[in-house]
């Protein structure tokens, strides 16, 4: 071992956050060479968003009224922040099966014997999905430009503003994958993990402005889709790609969804990662 290496490690074990951070980048590379490995994994997780994109686009795409237009291209625009919001926390269900997975295959025991720092493999699995899921909306945002997407389409943009939207969602996702992680230490198969890690996500998307103007929905319903974590990412994500369907709600996470959806995602990632990090220190597989 060289001296740089030696030093490097002598500082890490030194430095608890240090050792942290290079205990979670560890099981982080672990899980993608697992992923490379398994290829079919990445490619059937690519397939439903596509999947969504199409259907919705050009099965309800002439059928919604969007800004006072029953365009597909219209629509295909205000959808897409939906899509991209529902793709990236429907990744809690593959993060919830591969701790669950893991656990049943008696891994997580094992990781819990070794000198690692606590939370080290539930944050280098959360590190490893986000990477996944990254990949996931690069080739869905090329698909939708392929069926009319456009930036831009009710006001102006720029790169940056592109960019911020990415990182909404991607932290959205993050955030999720944390709520699977609870629910793959808290279940005993991996068939469970992905049902529990489903059940709620379907009233969570569905219930919000990702696919309908909320303005159609009933007062209480409007309501709950307004004040919805989700929704705020979704209309954040509207608002800097300048897509038409900002809302007119006078809800808080309405008027101001960046800082919502950021509020919103950091809220959730310190309540459900402190949660999960516990349940791993006593979950058996």
């Amino acid at each position: 071992m060289s001296a740089v290496s030696e030093s490097a490690r002598t500082v890490a074990s030194a430095n608890p956050f240090a050792r942290a951070v290079r205990d979670s980048l560890i099981v982080a590379q672990r899980n993608l060479i697992r992923m490379v490995r398994i290829p079919e994994v990445v490619i059937f997780g690519l397939i439903q968003p596509i999947m969504f994109v199409v259907l919705f686009t050009y099965v309800f795409g002439g059928s919604m009224k969007i800004g006072g237009s029953t365009s597909a291209t219209a629509y295909t625009n205000f959808l897409m922040a939906g899509i991209f919001a529902q793709t990236v926390t429907f990744a809690t269900a593959g993060a919830g099966a591969g701790i669950a997975d893991d656990m049943h295959k008696g891994l997580v025991d094992r990781f819990r014997s070794l000198p690692m720092a606590r939370g080290a493999v539930l944050t280098g699995r959360t590190l490893a999905d986000l990477v996944q899921t990254a990949l996931t909306l690069l080739v869905l945002a090329a698909v939708a430009v392929l069926v009319g997407w456009r930036v831009g389409s009710n006001g102006d943009t720029n790169a940056l503003r592109v960019l911020a939207a990415f990182g909404l969602l991607l932290l959205l996702g993050y955030a999720f994958t944390w709520i699977g992680a609870l629910i793959g230490l808290s279940v005993r198969t991996p068939e469970a993990a992905t049902s529990g890690g489903l059940v709620w996500l379907f009233p969570v998307t569905f219930l919000s402005n990702a696919f309908v103007d909320t303005s159609n929905m009933t007062p209480w319903l409007r309501h709950i889709a307004d004040w919805n974590p989700f929704s705020a990412t979704v209309e954040a994500a509207r608002v800097l790609f300048a897509n038409p369907g900002e809302s007119t709600s006078t809800a808080w996470p309405m008027q101001h969804p960046v800082w919502a959806s950021l509020i919103y995602s950091i809220l959730i990632v310190v309540v459900f990662r402190t949660l999960a990090v516990r349940k791993y220190r006593s979950a058996t597989a």
